[in-house]
């Protein structure tokens, strides 16, 4: 028996690509799941995609509001019981303008999006870990986290905004048995992706299954003295 059999994991971004490839890694792995994300439609689909035998809650949530937040969790803590893994995967991407010519809106988006997200959820979350006296929170950062790129200078900033959020998190409770880390894909091969760069090889990107796999593994007991790392997950590119 799986590990995960009788543990409740909450997937945000539930409805994206990577999302769904992490709500599968883990429903193969018997874990009871919470998928969470502001798209019902992609909700229901994401869950309907998943093996018939699954044990799934669609928890459709705002994450940039805390009310919205708060009530997901008590949701799934009512419905499924104590939260043993946050993964939270939720997040996007978008090129820019030059850092001197970013809108306020543009900055906050990308920082809300990839940074905020985080925050209200771990922040939410960890409370209930606290009375458990145990879990595991996986977050994504990004390969571009570690170096500024051109007009990448929001996206940039909010993703090692993640990493720093996860060390922090890391430090406070790795006495409380509540594991953090984070990973840093490289190129993601999606279809958005393949679309967006057709003349790429698409053969050296990460597989969502083989980021997914990552994020297991940093939620099961063979990384119980893995706590603020930032795991490169780059494949071939």
């Amino acid at each position: 028996m799986s590990e995960f059999a009788g543990k409740v994991v909450v997937v945000t971004g539930a409805a994206g690509n990577l999302g769904r490839a992490v709500a599968a890694a883990f429903a193969a792995q018997g874990a009871s799941l919470a998928l969470v994300d502001l798209d019902e439609d992609g909700l229901r689909d994401a869950a309907a995609a998943l093996p018939a035998d699954s044990d799934v809650l669609q928890v459709p949530t705002n994450l940039l509001e805390p009310e919205s937040v708060a009530a997901c969790v008590a949701k799934v803590r009512d419905k499924l019981g104590d939260i043993d893994v946050l993964a939270n995967i939720a997040g996007g991407f978008t090129m820019g303008p030059p850092l001197h010519e970013t809108t306020d809106r543009d900055w906050d988006f990308m920082m809300n999006l990839n940074a905020r997200s985080v925050f209200n959820m771990a922040r939410a979350v960890v409370p209930g870990m606290l009375d458990s006296q145990g879990g595991r929170i996986v977050n994504v950062s990004a390969r571009a986290a570690r170096e500024g790129k051109a007009k990448m200078g929001p996206y940039c900033a909010s993703k090692a905004a993640v990493i720093t959020l996860t060390e922090t998190l890391a430090a406070e409770h790795k006495h409380h048995g509540i594991n953090v880390n984070c990973i840093l894909p490289g190129t993601i091969d999606t279809p958005q992706n393949r679309a967006d760069m057709p003349d790429a090889d698409h053969s050296k990107w990460v597989p969502t299954a083989a980021l997914a796999d990552v994020v297991v593994f940093l939620s099961s007991h063979a990384s119980r003295c893995v706590t603020g790392a930032a795991v490169p997950v780059f494949g071939q590119s």
